[in-house]
């Protein structure tokens, strides 16, 4: 019974953070949902951004603590170690939907590109961005990624084996591809507001504090291996093969 909760819990989880994450690129790209990051009556102009900034925190906060190595050796004295990863993806899944629940929209235009040429080479930017964060995250196993296969092992009983280090396609060219997609769709726009810029300036200084941090789990993990391919391959620019 124990492995089969653990399963329904895992597959609820993820269908939940699979649900918003697909909303929030729809938020973010400014597309026909019902809230958007431009959409919705502007507040004033500080208030706002102060509840902007507290929930882009709240969420960054969430999001490294709980993927720390010294949080999980203690978190999984209480929750079992099969549905660690669940109970992450779900926390991290929350503290999305607060920031599209409660985002206050700033609709000032920093940019806006009128040239449709233009526009739509930004929009296909947006769409390549979000192609490689969803291929890189199965370049390194994305069930592992999200808990499922975790909570699958547990409820047949068997164990979990250890990631592997490897460095397949967009991770020969640059460590962190998923990032990289991430980035890439935040800044490509042909319409820029303030509201977005905030959410972009944010996002990017967390990635690359977050990249820092993972990076110095991974070189604790992997060891030399990983040490000797940061030297060989860039962090985040696909940059000429470093010798």
């Amino acid at each position: 019974m124990g492995g089969l909760f653990a399963l329904l819990y895992g597959v609820v989880a993820y269908v939940a953070f699979l649900a918003t994450f697909l909303y929030a690129i729809a938020f973010i790209g400014d597309l026909p949902v019902p809230k958007t990051i431009d959409s919705g009556p502007a507040g004033a102009l500080w208030p706002s951004v102060v509840i902007d900034a507290i929930l882009l925190g709240i969420f960054a906060v969430q999001h490294s603590v709980m993927a720390r190595q010294g949080f999980k050796r203690v978190w999984t004295r209480l929750v079992p170690p099969a549905v660690e990863r669940t109970t992450y993806v779900l926390a991290s899944t929350l503290a999305l939907a607060l920031i599209l629940w409660k985002w206050q929209p700033l609709p000032q235009d920093v940019w806006l590109v009128t040239n449709p040429v233009a526009a739509q080479i930004l929009m296909a930017l947006f769409w390549a961005g979000w192609a490689i964060l969803f291929i890189s995250t199965f370049l390194i196993n994305h069930f592992d990624l999200f808990g499922l296969q975790q909570v699958y092992a547990r409820f047949r009983g068997s164990e979990v084996r250890p990631p592997e280090f490897r460095t397949p396609l967009f991770y020969r060219v640059v460590r962190h591809p998923l990032y990289l997609g991430f980035l890439i769709s935040f800044w490509a726009t042909p319409r820029m507001t303030l509201g977005h810029l905030l959410f972009s300036v944010a996002t990017t200084g967390y990635i690359f504090i977050g990249m820092l941090l993972e990076e110095r789990d991974l070189e604790a993990h992997f060891g030399e291996r990983y040490v000797t391919y940061k030297r060989s391959v860039s962090m985040i620019l696909p940059l000429p093969r470093r010798r």
